[in-house]
């Protein structure tokens, strides 16, 4: 909780931003730009560093929300203190800052290596024995340090086996080797919570609040294509193995929901401060058809939005890529409930359609403040307060978080908000 000194800009924050997401007119156009990867720089460090050392994320993020003052708390960079962990369990799908082998500059993101961890051949076995493919499949194709499952049979795993036979299977050099990997892995994740933890803390005691309440998941489609089958082969299963497809996501959505519901009961008390939120990765324009979009995608995207909202929260909904075609099936949600950023739409046509509905937030291209003129973002931000503040129902944040920039491009973002965003 904020101190003394500390909880009137708290609560004012709280009210602009929260007063902007019920789609109605704060005192001025409430400021939450993603500056992690930005304040990294600024201050000093390389995404190596903070990706082997999530103190220093923290030094940056209240460095920065000390100097710049946006209107929440900053969010962490995902990586953040996970290189140690990474050398110990070998990712096989992701390349990161900092790592042994160099394949990602110290100041750049992770980068996330997609290949299809479900095969086609494997589809059959996939619905059969869900666990007993996450073991033997899953799990060594996504990592090293699990490897040793894959000699695993567990057709002929039974409960009547005997404890022996079964001690004999962990027994093994190699599982046992895992086994105690993971057991620290589970400590270090555990640390970086609690560094995580008592940033946020003391994010608030500052003055800066965080709206996330916990709530939320991954679209089943989503899920499908990132984790399972990869963009490309979930683009022709589609055509291929449509009924597979709607399976897979007809149960997941059945499970998203309910971990959905349990986190809106536990966390019902922040309603009024704090909103669920879902990341969209993929039915962006282009991607999918019309038909397919709202049978394989918005149905169950719906679904969740309306479990939040329901629930008495508003729902955050970040979406990736251009998404100007969707815009009339975001109108079908509970009235002023939903906050949809975007990265690329058009925003006058969002404006347009969702105006009376949803509030808005992002559209600003990050890169102008990254490549531009200072006079260039003025101009830009100007343009893009023109459209979207009128009535309220905006945020201003960037289309993605704001990477290396000049200081003045930046001083310039903040200072033209501030004044030419007030009501």
């Amino acid at each position: 909780m904020p101190t003394s000194d500390n909880k009137a800009e708290y609560d004012a924050r709280v009210k602009r931003v929260m007063t902007a997401a019920a789609n109605n007119e704060p005192d001025r156009v409430p400021m939450m730009p993603g500056m992690m990867p930005f304040a990294i720089d600024y201050y000093g460090h390389t995404m190596a560093e903070v990706t082997y050392n999530a103190h220093i994320g923290i030094e940056v993020a209240l460095r920065f929300l000390e100097e710049f003052k946006p209107d929440c708390a900053m969010g962490f960079y995902s990586g953040e203190g996970s290189g140690p962990i990474n050398e110990l369990s070998r990712p096989k799908n992701s390349a990161w800052p900092g790592a042994p082998d160099k394949r990602v500059p110290d100041n750049s993101y992770h980068q996330f290596i997609e290949y299809p961890v479900l095969l086609e051949e494997e589809m059959d076995f996939f619905e059969q024995d869900y666990s007993g493919w996450t073991l033997q499949k899953a799990f060594p194709r996504v990592s090293g340090l699990m490897d040793p499952f894959a000699d695993w049979n567990t057709s002929e795993l039974e409960f009547n086996m005997g404890i022996g036979m079964l001690a004999a299977q962990f027994s093994r050099p190699e599982m046992r080797k895992t086994i105690e990997t993971m057991w620290k892995i589970n400590d270090m994740y555990g640390e970086i919570r609690k560094i995580q933890a008592d940033g946020m803390a003391k994010m608030e005691e500052m003055g800066f609040p965080s709206f996330g309440a916990g709530i939320g998941g991954a679209v089943p489609f989503d899920s499908y294509s990132d984790f399972y089958r990869g963009t490309l082969e979930s683009m022709m299963d589609m055509y291929e193995h449509r009924d597979f497809i709607e399976r897979f996501i007809d149960k997941r959505i059945v499970r998203t929901l309910a971990r959905m519901k349990a986190a809106a009961k536990d966390n019902a008390h922040l309603k009024e401060s704090k909103w669920g939120s879902i990341i969209l990765h993929k039915g962006m324009d282009g991607f999918m058809n019309e038909e397919q979009y709202v049978n394989l995608y918005w149905k169950h995207l719906q679904m969740m939005i309306n479990e939040i909202t329901s629930a008495g929260f508003k729902c955050y909904v970040y979406t990736e890529g251009p998404y100007t075609s969707r815009l009339d099936h975001l109108t079908e949600v509970d009235k002023n409930m939903v906050v949809y950023h975007f990265e690329d739409v058009d925003l006058k046509l969002a404006k347009q359609k969702l105006g009376d509905m949803a509030c808005i937030a992002g559209g600003f291209p990050a890169w102008i403040v990254e490549q531009g003129k200072k006079q260039q973002v003025i101009d830009e931000v100007k343009r893009v307060l023109d459209i979207c503040a009128p009535g309220g129902g905006y945020i201003f944040e960037g289309g993605y978080s704001f990477g290396e920039a000049p200081i003045e491009n930046v001083m310039a973002m903040f200072e033209t908000v501030l004044e030419y965003g007030k009501y």
